[in-house]
């Protein structure tokens, strides 16, 4: 071979190699999965700030939380969060301390992350944790105890944001978080019920939601400003049943402690 012919075989080996190094730069990486959005919590989830940890497991949302109000109460008081502790300042002239103190309760709930709504065979709600707040808090019934006990006496032991613990120092909301609505919004998303159907406020629109256009269950089915195509929603409201009614519009998922 010619020393010519040899020099320009080498010189087009070379750009050969340098372009195909250049174009497997360009190609993304093998476990590039920046795209890959199917593990991506819906931004709606996001919102339950009080959440330590939210993540997807299948068909269920998880969210992990310590259930410790963001807000001021009189149940911090001789607690190890007794900074965060306010005297009783609401409107119930009948209010009473109850003998319970607010503690830290590490739960995981496990809601369905398209709920469907259920036709018949509903199931009833039972007592503890039905759904979960945006701060973290727990959701309970309308009930205060077996047999439905109805919250005549127990709705005396509300603090000023409508919460209280009850005997192993679990936090929770039988009525309108009133620390959500005046931060949020009376119109404005709450938290979910472990059936995964979202939980709004006392209005729409401005305007107070009737019991007469909610059903059984509490709630009605139209768009939101979280969800434009329509669900159907869960509402809080001043009167029994307060934020559920007859029980879950769809099939619960569960809360572990």
């Amino acid at each position: 071979m010619h020393m010519k012919s040899f020099k320009i075989l080498t010189l087009l080996l070379g750009f050969s190699i340098i372009f195909a190094a250049c174009k497997e730069d360009e190609e993304p990486a093998p476990n590039d999965n920046s795209n890959n959005t199917t593990d991506e919590v819906p931004a709606v989830y996001k919102k339950i700030y009080g959440a330590s940890e939210i993540y997807l497991d299948g068909d269920f949302v998880v969210i992990k939380t310590q259930g410790i109000p963001d807000h001021k109460s009189p149940y911090y008081k001789n607690t190890q969060w007794s900074d965060r502790y306010e005297a009783y300042n609401g409107t119930n002239s009948q209010f009473h301390l109850n003998p319970n103190r607010i503690t830290e309760t590490n739960s995981t709930y496990r809601i369905p992350l398209n709920p469907v709504e259920v036709t018949s065979g509903n199931q009833s709600t039972s007592l503890g944790p039905m759904g979960i707040s945006l701060n973290g808090v727990a959701f309970f019934n309308q009930y205060a105890g077996p047999n439905n006990q109805p919250l005549t006496d127990e709705i005396n032991s509300f603090d000023q944001y409508n919460g209280h613990p009850q005997q192993a120092g679990v936090y929770h909301y039988h009525l309108e978080p009133t620390w959500l609505t005046a931060s949020k919004g009376k119109n404005a998303l709450l938290g979910f019920l472990l059936d995964g159907f979202p939980v709004y406020g006392p209005e729409e629109g401005g305007i107070l939601v009737q019991e007469s256009e909610l059903d059984d269950f509490h709630g009605h089915k139209h768009a939101t400003a979280d969800y434009p195509d329509g669900i159907y929603h869960y509402h809080v409201t001043a009167t029994d049943p307060y934020i559920n009614g007859d029980g879950f519009k769809g099939t619960p998922g569960t809360i572990t402690r």
